[in-house]
């Protein structure tokens, strides 16, 4: 018997306004080579960060597995890089899906392309990116962003 593991990121967006869901998507993600490092020392360092922060962009370079960092990072409008409420989730197996939830309220208009998921405040280990069409916010909508890492055997 050959054990495997798959790992898989899934993102799934919304934009509210005014209470009412007028976008939604769900997006496949690149898992990063410096994620899945991590994530091996994870598994056996004590001192390892893990992944707790969600961030937007407006890059629209496509993802790749050697991304370090989003393409353009928003850092105001009330969409920065924020901590995450955590949670394992189950897919497959009883707790194999790690879930990253944020919902930001915009202060302003943006065109957000990219969503990552990183292990820091600021700089940090960036596990996945994806770049996706325009979802345009503006003044007091809220976007809502789960990430989801699928832990599978293949």
């Amino acid at each position: 018997m050959k054990d495997n593991l798959k790992l898989k990121g899934i993102i799934s967006l919304e934009l509210i306004r005014d209470g009412k869901v007028i976008d939604k998507r769900e997006i496949k993600n690149t898992i990063t080579n410096a994620g899945l490092a991590l994530i091996a020392s994870l598994a056996g360092d004590a001192v390892a960060v893990p992944f707790t922060y969600l961030a937007v962009g407006t890059g629209t370079t496509a993802s790749d597995a050697g991304d370090t960092a989003l393409e353009t990072e928003i850092t105001d409008t009330g969409l920065e890089r924020s901590a995450a409420t955590v949670s394992q989730e189950t897919t497959t197996v009883t707790d194999d899906t790690l879930q990253l939830l944020k919902s930001w309220t915009a202060t302003g208009a943006k065109a957000v392309t990219e969503a990552g998921a990183l292990n820091a405040a600021s700089v940090g280990t960036l596990l996945g990116r994806q770049v996706f069409a325009a979802v345009n916010t503006a003044t007091n909508d809220v976007l809502q962003l789960t990430y989801k890492f699928i832990f599978a055997g293949a």
